[in-house]
């Protein structure tokens, strides 16, 4: 059996519950070797661009006035992901 083939079944044999504990212990185990902070920098430097692209389209803003506006958007964004997420529980 090759490598691929046995992670697939060890995988098929895990509940839900073990692949998730699996998962989180992999995670943990890499972030303790890196820098956590700098890991995920370029993936927040895009979710930003996202906003920064949302505000200011044509890029004619200055910077300053671009980041402002995209920190708002971001805001809204969550706010609107918290009231979503509230009205599913009510």
């Amino acid at each position: 059996m090759q490598h691929a083939d046995r992670r697939t079944v060890e995988h098929s044999s895990l509940s839900a519950s073990q692949r998730s504990q699996r998962a989180k212990i992999a995670a943990a185990a890499r972030w303790a070797k890196a820098d956590g902070h700098a890991g995920t920098q370029a993936a927040r430097d895009a979710f930003l661009a996202r906003f920064e692209a949302e505000v200011d389209p044509d890029g004619v803003l200055p910077p300053q006035e671009r980041a402002r506006r995209a920190e708002s958007a971001k805001r809204a964004y969550f706010q609107r992901m918290a009231f979503a997420r509230g009205r599913k529980s009510a």
